[in-house]
């Protein structure tokens, strides 16, 4: 992150903050770091964490960020709603040690971005993992080391070590290196829109969305995507490519 950035911990994991913003966001120029962070404080009282009105209503995404236009607060939720699967989707390309980074200039980037957000689109789901998928561009040295990692000993550095060595994830090893040669090998954005429908289970025109391109290009590469990724399986449907196939 940039030197003008940092991250504070919230309920929900890593929120971003920028320093600027934290000196003049708030709506009467108050410290911005504590609006973010707020639960309910300030002038949301009315705005749960998860984005959740006190008459039990659930604010949908673009609810949350036109408000936070001029209630930085009220972006906080958006935040705790999505950081988890954002997350959890960037370590699965990159390993913990660099996702932590690219989800918290996630957050910082759509934070700063909130203005251009189109109100007609009710979910922020493709627009952040957009704009993920755009920072995880920067770091494809890091993910195509880890891949080559997998490729040549079977086993994922990210879950290695939070998993029992069984017979079962031994057996598996050879099914995984495979897979990994083949993502390895793939164009960048053939790469990145296969790990958009099948990590992030985006449909194809989230997917589009997400990466600002028309949906039979989405469609053309994930096919050419899943084909290679089934010779390379021998065979096997690359529907199947997700969390448990590639983690075993």
């Amino acid at each position: 992150m940039s030197e003008t950035s940092r991250t504070r911990t919230g309920a929900g994991g890593i929120l971003p903050v920028d320093e600027a913003e934290d000196r003049d966001t708030s709506p009467t120029g108050g410290a911005g770091d504590h609006d973010l962070l707020s639960t309910g404080g300030g002038g949301d009282r009315d705005l749960s964490p998860t984005g959740s009105l006190v008459d039990g209503t659930e604010a949908d995404d673009a609810s949350l960020i036109v408000r936070s236009r001029r209630e930085p607060e009220a972006f906080a939720a958006v935040f705790h709603r999505h950081a988890p699967e954002i997350k959890r989707y960037v370590t699965r390309r990159l390993g913990a040690d660099a996702a932590e980074d690219v989800v918290a200039d996630t957050f910082l980037v759509a934070f700063r971005g909130r203005e251009g957000y189109d109100p007609a689109q009710p979910s922020a789901r493709p627009w952040l993992y957009g704009i993920a998928t755009n920072l995880i561009r920067r770091h494809k040295r890091v993910e195509v080391r880890r891949l080559r990692v997998l490729e040549r000993t079977g086993v994922d550095p990210v879950t290695a070590p939070f998993t029992e060595r069984s017979d079962e994830r031994l057996s598996a090893g050879a099914a995984r290196r495979r897979l990994a040669a083949a993502l390895a090998r793939l164009p960048a954005g053939h790469r990145d829109v296969l790990l958009l429908v099948t990590w992030g289970g985006l449909t194809y025109p989230e997917a589009a969305q997400a990466m600002d391109i028309p949906v039979g290009t989405v469609r053309s590469r994930v096919n050419r995507a899943r084909s290679k990724v089934r010779e390379e399986l021998g065979g096997v449907d690359p529907t199947s490519v997700n969390e448990e196939t590639f983690h075993g």
